[in-house]
């Protein structure tokens, strides 16, 4: 039989067991972000990329969407700017011919990507949130059509090195580096949608 002193400790504590809080999400938006970012291909990537903007997303879909937008769309300005230096040296140093096409062609796929990124967070700036819901679903329609023009002139991007044979670190570097802006556009496009489905009643 167990002691009276015991059943009275046992009783004593049993109710703060019971009555424990669960823990408050974070303050600063961090928890919004994973949570969000686990509804994407690349939940790592999303959360190292965005959780720098926290303080300023404020658990806001919408704002996150923008954030991931606007990430997306610099990344893709300084990888531009890197194949455009790429392919004047290229160019500069005699490379051969099918090298500097690529380059080049790259390089305007790139530039449609960015104007269609720019019209993406342009039209996420001006959404008519008090207007109709067929407004709503058009703009966000066009929000996604860009993003994945995008996305698709990214890997038309690397498509042409798919006959490339030659050794060397160009290929590779390029790649790679496209690479890494297809997964930030993917993930904009995917907390595009994911605030698309929470907001559209």
């Amino acid at each position: 039989m167990m002691k009276p002193i015991l059943l009275l400790l046992l009783s004593s504590l049993l109710p703060s067991i019971l009555t424990v809080d669960p823990p408050l999400p974070s303050p600063d938006g961090s928890d919004f972000i994973r949570t969000s970012c686990n509804t994407t291909l690349y939940p790592n990537l999303c959360f190292s990329s965005l959780s720098t903007f926290a303080n300023s997303i404020h658990n806001d879909s919408n704002r996150l969407a923008r954030a991931a937008i606007s990430l997306t769309l610099s990344n893709t300005l300084h990888l531009l700017s890197y194949l455009q230096n790429t392919y004047g040296n290229c160019v500069d140093h005699g490379c051969d011919g099918p090298t500097a096409v690529i380059l080049k062609d790259c390089s305007e796929n790139l530039k449609d990507a960015v104007h269609e990124m720019r019209d993406s967070m342009k039209q996420m700036k001006e959404l008519v949130s008090m207007g109709s819901v067929q407004t709503f679903r058009f703009q966000m329609s066009n929000v996604k059509t860009w993003l994945s023009a995008a996305l698709t002139n990214q890997f038309t991007c690397t498509d042409g090195f798919e006959d490339f044979h030659e050794d060397g670190s160009i290929k590779d570097d390029v790649s790679s580096r496209v690479d890494d802006v297809k997964k930030l556009t993917s993930i904009a496009l995917a907390l595009v949608n994911r605030y698309a489905d929470k907001a559209i009643p």
